[in-house]
């Protein structure tokens, strides 16, 4: 296979191109393939799923048959589900949902229930638009997701995604008490990656953050924190499981307290500023209040 990168087709990440072109193929087979080095971009040998493309990159196989490749199961192709969508803001170009916790955007090994991916396909059906997903939130993770109506919108969103030309805030629950105003470079798997912590309120043992993340890696907010010694409650990847199972048992909490709470950047195509808020669920605010007897008088200074 060669194929020109152009306006029509084009992904920036060298993974989600490949995913595009060969739709039959299992997206495990496509990075098994790039990690073997049989993926080539201007006659250059690419290891890196994430290599960024430009327009007019030809990317190719070699030594590769693709008919021999393994193919997906038909049973695992998208079904358009119907689902209540919180939706903050609907334009021309993309919508703003606030993303619920307990579902995950897109199927994937171990999920059998609706994903979030399913609901939109039927929103959009009904709308009259193809969704396209530019950034992700983690299943556990509730709150603010821009989604894109076609090809083009996906591409330019993606773009200003890339270029940081947006600012990500979320609001998360920490062990312990960091510093207000801490600036955390640590990379992350091989790659830079800079989160913000911005302000701290000290809840007994814990605290609640506000933190800007500037790069958008896998994890990001989650390992940083756990890194520099203040994993996030609930988090039984990074962080303390004998803690968390405690916290559970205390006050309820039955996911990640973390939240992706304002996403603030400039319309590409109005020009105009949007600065998106989604607020605390009722789970996290549950948890605020039975740590702190009425938590409405300080989560809205807190939040603003």
């Amino acid at each position: 296979m060669r194929v020109e990168v152009t306006k029509e087709n084009f992904y920036r990440r060298l993974d989600k191109f490949l995913r595009n072109q060969l739709k039959d193929v299992p997206l495990s087979v496509i990075y098994k393939l790039i990690r073997k080095g049989k993926v080539y971009v201007n006659g250059k040998r690419v290891k890196d799923p994430s290599f960024d493309l430009e327009e007019g990159d030809v990317v190719e196989f070699r030594y590769v048959n693709l008919e021999n490749l393994p193919k997906r199961s038909e049973k695992k192709d998208l079904t358009p589900v119907p689902m209540k969508l919180d939706v903050l803001y609907e334009g021309k170009h993309y919508l703003v949902l606030n993303k619920p916790p307990n579902i995950a955007i897109h199927p994937g090994k171990g999920v059998h229930v609706a994903t979030l991916i399913e609901g939109l396909l039927h929103y959009g059906q009904e709308k009259g638009f193809s969704p396209f997903l530019v950034h992700r939130l983690d299943k556990d993770t509730s709150g603010l997701l821009v989604v894109a109506k076609d090809r083009e919108a996906a591409r330019i969103l993606t773009e200003l995604f890339k270029d940081r030309n947006i600012e990500k805030e979320y609001v998360t629950l920490v062990r312990g008490t960091p510093e207000n105003n801490m600036k955390i470079t640590i990379p992350l798997d091989g790659q830079e990656a800079i989160s913000e912590i911005v302000s701290v309120k000290s809840l007994r043992d814990v605290s609640l953050l506000r933190v800007k993340i500037h790069t958008g890696r896998k994890h990001q907010i989650r390992r940083h924190l756990s890194q520099i010694g203040f994993p996030v409650v609930g988090d039984d990847t990074y962080g303390d499981r004998h803690f968390n199972r405690e916290f559970r048992k205390r006050y309820g909490l039955k996911r990640l307290f973390l939240h992706s709470y304002r996403m603030k950047f400039i319309d590409p195509w109005t020009e105009e500023e949007k600065d998106f808020r989604a607020p605390l669920p009722d789970d996290l605010l549950s948890v605020l209040n039975f740590l702190e007897e009425r938590s409405d008088e300080w989560l809205e200074e807190f939040l603003s």
